[in-house]
């Protein structure tokens, strides 16, 4: 098959602006692109996304993924990355050239190596198959409800703690609560993001600087800080959540709720310094 051009995106005249007041929600109604090559999974896919309220549309080809999402602008894009003629990276690389869109990666391949290529690229989470339904939705609705901070109220409250952006504080039990600039950046970045995959060399490079990307030490002795300070079970926590080998997430509070989750040594190496 000939590779046709890769569409750089809609004209600027069509362009949707990325939200800046609500959470994107791609529950009831929205708008998914599969692009699978099997058409026994697109086919599955289809039926199951119709099946919760959303409108699916398929593409077999990184080709036809990147015209649909020109096209019809997605509210989310479920890739395979095995894909003929296009690498489903390069649809990635393409998608990220002009939109935001989040991107759930479906794929075969489960090395480490494989997913953290794909989220520093721009993937918002990753699924190795085979997989079940019923995480591949709530995957989907994790990513739908990624947060974009609401300009008139920039306060997120949970169960457990508030957070105030205007202020940079976050409060618990009504009492502020002592967190350093470096352990409110971590926790800014990833509420920001939540719902959102935040790989280690993207949260050591927003927080530390470009010069950094593989110190994942840094990071554990400050989640161990952060989660010592807000989370009701520092040992099992339900907000700041660990993706073994790929990063962090933090986790809505419905759907953190009584979910058993790994954490990374309690306690840091030996010779490392948190430095604030």
């Amino acid at each position: 098959m000939t590779c046709a051009s890769k569409p750089s995106g809609p004209d600027k005249s069509t362009r949707r602006k990325p939200a800046v007041a609500s959470m994107i929600d791609v529950a009831e109604h929205g708008r998914v692109l599969v692009v699978d090559d099997d058409p026994r999974i697109r086919r599955t896919l289809e039926v199951n996304l119709r099946a919760r309220g959303y409108r699916a549309e398929l593409a077999a080809t990184g080709e036809q993924a990147l015209q649909a999402a020109a096209r019809n602008h997605p509210d989310v894009v479920i890739l395979d990355l095995s894909l003929p003629s296009m690498d489903g990276l390069d649809v990635v690389r393409g998608l990220r050239g002009w939109t935001t869109v989040p991107i759930v990666v479906l794929s075969g391949h489960d090395t480490e190596a494989a997913k953290v290529k794909a989220l520093d690229l721009g993937a918002d989470d990753y699924i190795t198959k085979p997989f079940g339904m019923d995480e591949l939705f709530a995957r989907l609705r994790a990513v739908g409800r990624r947060a974009v901070i609401p300009e008139g109220d920039p306060v997120i409250t949970t169960p457990d703690f508030t957070i105030d952006f205007a202020a940079k504080q976050v409060t618990r039990d009504g009492q502020p609560v002592r967190l350093t600039p470096r352990q409110w950046h971590i926790v800014e970045v990833l509420v920001r993001n939540a719902g959102r995959l935040v790989t280690h060399g993207q949260l050591l490079r927003e927080v530390w600087g470009p010069s950094y990307g593989t110190e994942t030490n840094y990071l554990r002795v400050y989640m161990t800080q952060i989660r010592s300070r807000l989370e009701p079970e520092p040992s099992r926590p339900r907000y700041f959540i660990t993706e073994p080998g790929l990063g962090y997430r933090y986790q809505q509070p419905e759907l953190a709720k009584g979910k058993d989750v790994r954490v990374e040594d309690p306690e840091p190496r030996q010779g490392i310094r948190a430095a604030e």
